[in-house]
């Protein structure tokens, strides 16, 4: 199919579509810091997120290009890659000038951020050739036709990996298809723990110890090679693609903050999946408000004795060491107070999850996410040695908290990529093995496309995170596209999780069909490690405050 429309743009055209948007970012950065400056309330939150939803769809089009441009540089830029560019670009830069989705019910107008009708078609008159060929049907029917003809493949499009990650990645797909998607579904239904045998072999592939030092028995690898392993698990199972998460910020905790005798003695057996450790921080009334944490650690000659509530606690029953953000100074308000304490425990059992004295909690039933159990724990004088205190001194938790929030947000849009990839392949599969009136249902255009847009939006979300992850990998502050990745890719996993149970039709509200268990897994993405709304109100004052 190679109609006139079909004729591709000239990679500087599409260059020159992403400076048209970081003009219009610009007049609306001014704008809206301006308002800003002068409300000192909460009545312009909408507009400040509105503006980050537009500055990480920019970004997100920067890194599509990008991506293109390193494929075509490297002979690796063929029909279905020409295509998702093609449609990414299009679908993008009409959405920014007619209204980006905040959520289904809210939608931000370029004019709401205080652009200018002149400024609007300024920009429209430089993108609308962009917009135009994009968004010819011909793209998508062309598109639909190559994603029919492989189905079952790695990813649609490629990644843009080189050798040596795209191998990994392929290790982990096959390991996931063995060991782990024939199982999910049930480990699902039933509420069951991933087995502790599936945790050693990931242990064995050394999934724990991935981005650790070598010197503490880790892998050393970077952020990116943590992205696509966690893509791959989460894309059989979100539970299983979560497992590192834990190891991911404990680690991190203990090698931006810790001692060098936690160091040695932590990390090595973090690494080898020795221990299991579990992050509790949240309360019932804090959320995401951890100024007002109240759980309280009182030092007690050797021993700090824990008094409070915690809640939202993932895989806690089973941990061996939990790293808690408590409140060691009471006199002291805010963040200043808070300290993390590395606290070991014994491990439980469903029949006795905490057999340790000064600790109780009950299970917290949830729709999706499963496989690790979440949990509400109460501290009552739960004693935790001194020498625990990370790094030693206290009043330093929140700032050792926040410097892992880059990595964990990187993670978590890793695992919304991988959730996202599984709703594709599962709408994929339905469609194309459907019939109605005499045909598969992909046949039928709207089918088609919701699953065209699926492949075009994951593979923007993948580029996005692949992005902040190399940023963090050379050192650099990433957590404005950390930030902008999680966002982003959450939406797109829900949006995918969505629309592929609307492929399956009446079967999709089956619980025996997977993408039931999917669309509840999808879900949690938009809400933690930063709510959707607080994840926008970070990004929106990041910017405006500064950030190039």
């Amino acid at each position: 199919m190679s109609p006139t429309s079909l004729t591709p743009p000239s990679l500087s055209a599409y260059a020159a579509g992403v400076a048209a948007a970081d003009e219009l970012l610009l007049v609306a950065r001014s704008s809206v810091r301006t308002r800003m400056a002068v409300v000192k309330d909460d009545s312009q939150q909408a507009t400040l997120h509105g503006y980050a939803w537009l500055a990480t769809y920019v970004e997100a089009l920067r890194q599509l290009v990008a991506w293109a441009g390193r494929l075509t540089a490297d002979g690796r830029f063929g029909a279905m890659e020409q295509g998702i560019l093609a449609i990414g670009m299009g679908e993008y830069l009409a959405q920014i000038s007619g209204g980006i989705a905040m959520s289904q019910v809210e939608t931000v107008r370029l004019a709401q951020l205080g652009v200018t009708r002149a400024d609007i078609a300024k920009f429209d008159a430089k993108v609308e050739g962009l917009i135009a060929h994009g968004l010819d049907d011909a793209h998508k029917r062309a598109l639909a036709e190559l994603i029919a003809a492989q189905p079952g493949v790695t990813t649609f499009g490629d990644t843009g990996l080189d050798d040596t990650l795209a191998e990994m990645r392929e290790q982990m797909r096959r390991f996931s298809e063995t060991e782990v998607l024939p199982h999910a579904h049930g480990w699902h239904l039933k509420n069951q723990y991933i087995p502790l045998e599936l945790l050693a072999k990931l242990s064995d592939l050394g999934v724990f110890g991935l981005t650790i030092p070598e010197e503490f028995g880790g892998m050393g690898l970077g952020k990116e090679s943590m992205c696509l392993v966690s893509e791959e698990l989460s894309r059989a199972y979100i539970g299983v693609g979560s497992l590192g998460t834990r190891s991911e910020i404990a680690a991190e905790l203990i090698l931006s903050g810790g001692t060098a005798e936690q160091k040695a003695h932590y990390l090595p057996k973090i690494s080898a999946g020795e221990i299991l450790p579990t992050a509790v921080f949240t309360e019932p009334n804090t959320g995401s408000d951890l100024a007002s944490l109240k759980t309280r650690a009182e030092l007690s000659g050797d021993v700090y004795k824990v008094t409070g509530q915690k809640t939202w606690i993932t895989h806690p029953v089973r941990a061996d060491v939990m790293t808690l953000l408590v409140r060691t100074n009471p006199k002291e308000a805010g963040y200043k107070g808070l300290s993390m304490l590395l606290a070991e425990k014994p491990r439980g059992t469903d029949a006795q999850p905490f057999p340790a004295a000064g600790m109780s909690g009950g299970e917290i039933e949830v729709l999706g996410y499963r496989g690790m159990k979440e949990y509400d724990i109460s501290f009552d004088g739960f004693e935790v040695p001194k020498q625990q205190l990370l790094g030693g001194v206290e009043g330093q938790g929140f700032k050792q908290l926040m410097a892992t929030f880059e990595s964990a947000r990187i993670q978590t849009a890793a695992r919304a990529v991988g959730v996202a990839q599984s709703a594709m392949d599962l709408a994929l599969k339905y469609a194309l093995e459907r019939k109605q009136f005499g045909k598969a249902i992909y046949a039928f255009p709207r089918v088609a496309n919701k699953i065209v847009m699926m492949a075009v939006e994951t593979m923007i979300a993948r580029q996005l995170t692949y992005f902040s992850a190399r940023q963090k990998d050379l050192g650099r502050r990433c957590d404005l596209e950390a930030g902008m990745a999680k966002l982003l890719g959450a939406r797109i996993a829900w949006a995918n999780a969505d629309n592929a149970l609307q492929i399956h039709g009446g079967n999709g509200f089956a619980l025996e069909y997977p993408i039931s268990r999917v669309l509840c897994d999808a879900r949690i993405l938009n809400i933690f490690e930063g709510a959707a709304e607080i994840q926008a109100q970070v990004i929106g004052r990041r910017l405006l405050d500064g950030a190039n």
